[in-house]
Parts: C-alpha cells; sequence; structure tokens
C-alpha cells in the first residue's frame, strides 16, 4: 500500500469512527448515540444500555435501563415509528423503565424475576421469534444462564447481535440465583458460536459504555473455554469478587481468561 492509499484509509477509518460514536441526543440521565444506519445505542449514566433499531415500519427498542425519566418520550426524539419493546432479561438495570411502556416482550423462563407491579401487557417470545420491523428482521435467540430466560437479539443481515448480559461486557454473571448449572452457559457460548459462524460478526453488549465496542467470536470463544475449564477443574485460579449483590452468591468467586471473565458460586458450578 503507498503512502496517499494508507492516509485515506486512516482518514476513512476515522470518519466511520466518528460517525458511529456522534451523539445525537443527551440529558441528565443517558446520551443516544449512532451506532449504525438506522441503529441508536443508548448509555446510561449508570452504565446500563439500550438499543434502538428503525426499520421502515416500526421500531424495536432493547432493553430499558435502570432509572431514566420519561424514557419513552426520549425514545420519540429518535423515532416517530410504533415502538415494540424487548427485555433482554428482567434485571432490574435491563427492565428498570418498562412501567413507561404498555407493552412489553419477554422470554417465560424470567417472569420469576420481572417486577411484579407492572401493570402493561407481557407477550412472551420464544427461540426463533422475529420482530418484522419493515425492511428489517430482528430474531429471538434464547441463551439462558445469566437468568433463565435471558435472550440475545439477531439481525441476520447486519451481522449484528444485541446480548444483553448473556454473555456479560467483560464480565458474565453467573452467581445470581436463580442459579444454573455451569453447562447451562457453556452450551449458550456453543450456540453463539454456530450463529458468528453463520454470518453474526458484532455482538454488542449490555453495559456498552464498559468496553465502547463490538465483540467478536474470540470472546465468546474464551468464556466458553473458561466456562469448561471450571467444570473440569483446569480453570486458573479463582480470587474473590468483591462486589455482592442481594439476589446473589455470599461467596462470589471469578477467573479470567483473555478479555472474558466469569464471577460464579463455587457451590453452584455443576
Amino acid at each position: 500500500m503507498n503512502t496517499k492509499s494508507f492516509l485515506l484509509l486512516v482518514v476513512l477509518l476515522f470518519s466511520g469512527w466518528f460517525a458511529s460514536a456522534q451523539s445525537v441526543f443527551k440529558n441528565n440521565d443517558l446520551e443516544i448515540s449512532k451506532l449504525e444506519d438506522k441503529v441508536w445505542v443508548i448509555e446510561t449514566n449508570d452504565k446500563t444500555t439500550m438499543y434502538l433499531i428503525e426499520g421502515t415500519e416500526k421500531a424495536l427498542l432493547i432493553d430499558t435501563g435502570t432509572k431514566c425519566d420519561k424514557l419513552d418520550e426520549v425514545i420519540r426524539k429518535i423515532t416517530q415509528k410504533p415502538i415494540e419493546v424487548v427485555i433482554t432479561h428482567a434485571h432490574g438495570d435491563h427492565a428498570g423503565n418498562i412501567r413507561f411502556f404498555n407493552e412489553i416482550y419477554i422470554h417465560p423462563a424470567d417472569t420469576v424475576l420481572l417486577d411484579k407491579t407492572y401493570m402493561g401487557k407481557v407477550h412472551f417470545v420464544n427461540d426463533g421469534y422475529i420482530f418484522d420491523l419493515g425492511g428489517k428482521k430482528i430474531e429471538v435467540s434464547f441463551m439462558p444462564a445469566h437468568t433463565p430466560g435471558s435472550i440475545v437479539l439477531l439481525d441476520r443481515k447486519a451481522g449484528s447481535c444485541y446480548s444483553g448480559d448473556a454473555f456479560g461486557s467483560g464480565q458474565v454473571w453467573l452467581q445470581l440465583r436463580p442459579y444454573s448449572p455451569m453447562i447451562t452457559y457453556i452450551e449458550s457460548c456453543k450456540k453463539m458460536e454456530k450463529l458468528i459462524d453463520g454470518g453474526i460478526t458484532k455482538i454488542y453488549c449490555g453495559h456498552y459504555p464498559y468496553v465502547k465496542k463490538a465483540y467478536t467470536k474470540q470472546y465468546i470463544t474464551e468464556m466458553r473455554t473458561l466456562a469448561e475449564e471450571l467444570v473440569n477443574g483446569t480453570a486458573p485460579k479463582a480470587t474473590p469478587h468483591l462486589q455482592k449483590v442481594s439476589i446473589g452468591s455470599e461467596n462470589p468467586m471469578m477467573v479470567t481468561l483473555g478479555e472474558a471473565t466469569i464471577v460464579f458460586d463455587p457451590d453452584h458450578i455443576k
């Protein structure tokens, strides 16, 4: 590559980065930035994340963050199309603002975690369910372990996956009740690897502010390898995980391989 071509490539890369990182709205609770064509990432001040995908007929909001005032009105600053809301899992940092929406979609296995004060209509989605937004089809893929009903959302045409906390954001939390055996997480990782081999190239996680990038197959493979090593007793030495939460283990531990960290309960590996 000659000098002129190299400089042109640098300009294109940087212009693309700035375009993807361009803020389009900001208030005291959150900031919205353009991520891809007709896709926005919504980053909250407490580092939770939502994604908004717009088709020609509808828009899809993935997750609702923790505490964001008048979230429904904020979303209207980006799109005026009818909005469907899907929750990747029912933890409060992903479903904390469902009260602003009359209907939500969620996997039925996560109803055990859903806020019982929610008065809107709950639609259940299972593996393979399609949100047809008009020109964009977003597919549900069941990926349990972090919670019993964790799902990811696939835009196969764009090669994108919106993964919630199914594979974490550097750390996947598997120390939370209700516990899943580590083999469940291994199977979810294997399923995600197959999806990547089938054309998914970008995994946008549930706490994007921590990483500011999309993950690739290497990250998922590191997660699977680490989980397998925990089951086999060959994992690196675990260290205490100092952050404890009310629905989590009293003795959480953590192990790391590459970019991947698994937080787990030593008494609930199998």
